[in-house]
């Protein structure tokens, strides 16, 4: 039994995502569907390529680094070389993401600082108004 072929509405719907979305990642080259006549019909190896891709953007990777990391795939039965790209990739965007949480520790605690002060001024211009209007 041959394995199921989906059409772009089916994959889209399948995985939650747009047509447009399915057809963007084709003209990147990431997706090389096959040809029904006119219509583009998707494999069941598409299907996982997407769902990579969908994965990999959610994870902040761009999208050179996920063709790249596919066409390992492609390139080496063994997957060695795929693993240890995938490996580094990640270990980097781990550090990224690390800095990124830094930054945001630091500017919260600068706004709250900010919005404290700014409510300490505001209760203080209250208490004034008040004290005049008696």
């Amino acid at each position: 039994m041959s394995d199921p072929l989906y059409t772009v509405t089916q994959l889209a719907n399948d995985l939650s995502v747009t047509a447009r979305t399915v057809r963007f990642y084709e003209d990147k080259g990431l997706l090389n569907p096959q040809r029904a006549g006119n219509t583009r019909v998707y494999t069941h190896r598409d299907r996982a390529r997407l769902i990579l891709i969908l994965r990999g953007k959610r994870l902040g990777f761009t999208l050179r680094e996920i063709k790249e990391y596919l066409d390992l795939y492609d390139a080496d039965p063994t997957r060695q070389e795929q693993l240890r790209a995938l490996l580094k990739r990640v270990q980097n965007r781990i550090d990224s993401l690390i800095e990124q949480e830094k930054a945001l520790v630091e500017t919260l605690g600068e706004l709250r600082a900010i919005e404290q002060q700014a409510q300490t001024a505001l209760a203080a211009q209250q208490r004034g108004s008040a004290r005049r209007a008696r």
